[in-house]
């Protein structure tokens, strides 16, 4: 988008937005406990706030993850608009995006916002779990860089990042690394995140009996729903923060991006499970950003939002729920979750840089389809694995500075 598009983009949410949906930014007690003197306009509803766990902080439903946005005027409109949280992470546009929020909030109350950000441990190429080596000094490296792209002497919540069995939550080199942080005062609160599995590793989460908070996948396209929201309850009986994401269960419907999915709906979907603490969509224009902060107002689906979910067909779109009942399918033993996530940020998300990077992160080399003359593979989604494989590994053979 054009700077001259995007200041008439702003200022029409400027003069839409803060005027008939949200109230004026959060005041410094929010983060103790209190509900903050947000200003009701007209005959708007109030915010709705949560809890969010043993934290204590008291947020509104929707926060802003931060992944795909590269512009601070609408990180620092959705400040002002009464976002409180705002999710990062240490690889997010390979760090320039904690970059890009250090300088929005810098001369910001301190107490007025929260700031969550994601480091991995070491991990193994092939699996994705945690390598048997991990260190906690290449952690603690990480979060070094983070605090100092961030300008910050804390941050608010520190997660391991991507997690994705319960065992790896009870990981000891992690665990020692997350305590050693918070004790030190340089994370407040700790937390995991996870992408698959996640009941699973919601469960481990609350055995271990450590972390501050989850950082959990969770929409309409789970077809382990169930599970998973009873996964999340037995968390929050226990105490632990629960923030929602991939909400927006891969933003279209298609690759061509002519069929958006309903994104009040999904959102919505999520949050009326009254367990979860808040959301963290990644809206990336003010529109998006507009409708999101309604739903902070008014949870209730209306007639047209229940349909567009399409609730009783849970074939297609964009979203991979990382079932892993591909994997055993699959003769080459391909990474079909991650290269599914891959093509869900590249198609979904048009983030080509964060798809570039996972994909180059994968053990799959050349065409790893070629000697298939079909594909074995039948998707829970019903995907064409194959042609959405052979797509995005295309991004393989981009050079790692093509994006730079």
């Amino acid at each position: 988008m054009s700077r001259t598009a995007c200041g008439i983009q702003r200022r029409r949410f400027l003069k839409l937005g803060l005027t008939g949906i949200a109230g004026v930014g959060a005041a410094p007690g929010i983060l103790k406990g209190g509900t903050g003197p947000y200003r009701q306009v007209g005959t708007q509803r109030p915010v709705i706030h949560r809890t969010l766990g043993k934290t204590g902080y008291k947020l509104p439903v929707v926060s802003m993850g931060v992944m795909n946005a590269d512009n601070p005027a609408l990180v620092a409109a959705a400040l002002d608009a009464g976002i409180v949280m705002l999710d990062t992470a240490w690889g997010y546009q390979r760090g320039k995006n904690e970059v890009m929020i250090g300088k929005v909030i810098q001369g910001r109350p301190r107490d007025s916002y929260v700031i969550a950000t994601k480091v991995p441990g070491d991990r193994d190429r092939g699996t994705g779990y945690l390598a048997p080596d991990t260190s906690p000094e290449n952690f603690k490296a990480k979060f070094d860089t983070s605090l100092e792209r961030l300008g910050l002497e804390h941050v608010d919540i520190l997660f391991l990042h991507g997690v994705r069995r319960g065992a790896d939550a009870h990981s000891e080199p992690m665990i020692e690394a997350l305590q050693d942080e918070k004790k030190r005062g340089r994370a407040r609160f700790i937390g995991l995140t996870t992408h698959q599995s996640e009941p699973e590793v919601i469960r481990a989460a609350v055995e271990a009996g450590v972390y501050d908070v989850v950082l959990t996948a969770y929409n309409f396209r789970k077809d382990y729903i169930d599970d998973l929201r009873q996964a999340v309850r037995e968390a929050a009986a226990a105490g632990l923060g629960i923030v929602a994401m991939k909400t927006q269960a891969g933003v279209y419907w298609d690759k061509e991006k002519t069929e958006p999915i309903n994104m009040t709906a999904a959102l919505k979907y999520v949050l009326q499970d009254p367990n979860v603490h808040t959301a963290i969509p990644g809206f990336t224009t003010f529109d998006q950003m507009q409708l999101d902060l309604s739903v902070m107002q008014d949870l209730t689906f209306t007639e047209q939002e229940l349909t567009d979910l399409r609730l009783d067909d849970q074939s297609g779109g964009l979203y991979c729920q990382a079932c892993e009942r591909c994997l055993p399918q699959c003769p080459q033993q391909l990474p079909i979750p991650d290269m599914m996530r891959g093509y869900m940020y590249a198609h979904g998300y048009r983030n080509w840089e964060a798809a570039h990077d996972l994909i180059a992160s994968l053990e799959v080399k050349g065409n790893p389809c070629g000697s298939c003359a079909g594909c074995a593979v039948t998707c829970a989604r019903r995907f064409d694995v194959k042609d959405r494989i052979q797509d995005i590994i295309r991004l393989k053979q981009l050079p790692e500075d093509y994006f730079a």
